[in-house]
């Protein structure tokens, strides 16, 4: 058979609250109603969310989360990012609902999370890319490795504490890393310092990342990762 499709159902506290946050991301409704069941479906493209309310739920124990394959998963993210600001005043990046920006594994991007208000999760992936493909393509060194692991903590799981202590381990022992290397660990540092409150930590990490000698090749490939963090370090001063 062909043609077949399916969608995921998410759990809200309040279903015009989750309505008006896919609205942010760009999603229109095609369908609400409030009895005998509080339901809505919402839907962008071809992406499409089903919402159902649940009395007394607590998003921070929810367990949802679906997986979206996007050719694109940067441009969608700059979708989301700027919907997003519109709607809260600045990129929420930390709580409930959160957005994660994309993580760069050897310059490619691999995809984005965002936790809606239900505390949902939506992990976006580009369409075709595969982590084991990545992995084998280039040498990977011992503090990029920690980013991984830093990375798998903070933005696959949830915890921040943890990814950043991991990652702090990592700077300590591997001073002597490649300057990108250590760029790319001080920058993810400075992020996590923003998503904890430590906005004196996550000013010093970006100074220290923006002190470091790169080539011009280095320089090119990491702009766009460094002018991201200046911007939420800036915005949650």
């Amino acid at each position: 058979m062909a043609n077949e499709r399916t969608y995921p159902m998410f759990p809200c506290r309040d279903i015009d609250e989750a309505i008006a946050f896919y609205n942010a991301l760009g999603f229109r409704r095609t369908y609400r109603q409030l009895r005998p069941n509080p339901s809505a479906v919402v839907a962008r493209d071809d992406i499409q969310i089903h919402l159902f309310g649940m009395e007394n739920f607590v998003p921070e124990d929810s367990y949802g989360s679906v997986i979206v394959v996007v050719p694109d998963p940067d441009a969608l993210y700059h979708a989301f990012a700027n919907g997003l600001r519109a709607a809260y005043g600045k990129l929420p990046v930390a709580g409930i609902p959160r957005i994660l920006r994309p993580r760069k594994k050897y310059g490619t991007v691999r995809g984005f999370s965002v936790v809606d208000v239900g505390g949902n999760w939506l992990r976006v992936y580009e369409a075709g890319d595969t982590e084991e493909e990545q992995e084998g393509s280039e040498k990977v060194t011992e503090l990029a490795q920690i980013v991984l692991v830093a990375a798998r903590l903070g933005d696959a799981r949830g915890d921040d504490a943890m990814a950043l202590k991991s990652l702090e381990n990592g700077i300590a022992r591997f001073r002597d890393a490649p300057a990108i290397d250590r760029v790319r660990a001080l920058l993810y540092r400075a992020e996590l310092a923003v998503r904890l409150n430590n906005y004196s930590l996550a000013q010093s990490s970006l100074e220290a990342a923006q002190s470091i000698t790169l080539s011009d090749d280095e320089q090119a490939g990491i702009a766009e990762e460094l002018a991201r963090t200046a911007e939420l370090v800036s915005e949650h001063r």
